[in-house]
């Protein structure tokens, strides 16, 4: 008997396993959604250079700066580094930042510092009155509050169809847990949480994608 459990082990296993994963299935938790169909950023916010920026169609994380972005330019090279670098390359991937009316001067100081290192034709700044970023902010429904300076550490996921994503239900622990954003202060909960989780969301449209050219092909 356990001579068996040992060939088993040695030699079926080992194909079986093989067998699975060329079979091109793909199995990955999907991100739950906290919010659907969140509000697209208002076409009337003037962006750096004029560009439309918009949520639609594309993988979108999305922050709200706050009137101190050179305070806290600590929290953009965080995340430029755990986030942003790892994930550029992908097509339909943006990172949006709502800041308010007047901060336009930082943000073009910020980013001349993160073109030292990286392509930052990814980074979409838009300026907003202070008193739209409120209730724009509102309409993501989510826990976390805004500071009195229109800022958070915290960052978002929009999907493609624009709605939010992140964690809720229970982990992987069986405990329940509950992730609306993900904090820039923290180096390790971006490395860890946000880096997982940005990779699932972009599986499922790579595998997305995988079926539509399969489909086009039958």
């Amino acid at each position: 008997m356990k001579k068996n459990i040992v060939l088993f082990v040695l030699f079926i296993l080992p194909i079986v396993a093989y067998l699975f994963f060329a079979s091109g299935v793909n199995i990955f938790i999907t991100l739950p959604t906290i919010t659907p169909k969140v509000s697209d950023v208002n076409q009337q916010w003037k962006s750096l250079n004029g560009e439309t920026v918009t949520l639609n169609k594309k993988i979108t994380i999305l922050g709200f700066t706050g009137e101190d972005i050179i305070m806290n330019s600590g929290n953009f090279f965080t995340l430029n580094q755990k986030i942003y670098n790892k994930y550029r390359a992908f097509k339909d991937f943006q990172f949006v930042f709502v800041a308010p009316d007047g901060t336009q001067e930082q943000a073009k100081k910020l980013l001349k510092e993160l073109a030292k290192l990286s392509d930052v034709s990814g980074y979409h700044f838009v300026f907003a009155p202070a008193n739209e970023i409120q209730p724009y902010y509102d309409n993501l429904k989510l826990l976390g509050k805004l500071d009195a300076k229109l800022g958070t550490p915290n960052v978002f996921i929009i999907d493609k169809k624009r709605n939010l994503r992140g964690r809720k239900g229970k982990s992987n622990k069986g405990e329940p847990e509950y992730k609306e954003g993900y904090n820039t202060t923290s180096a390790a909960e971006l490395h860890n949480d946000m880096m997982d989780d940005v990779k699932i969301i972009l599986a499922e449209y790579r595998l997305a994608l995988k079926r539509n050219n399969a489909d086009r092909q039958i």
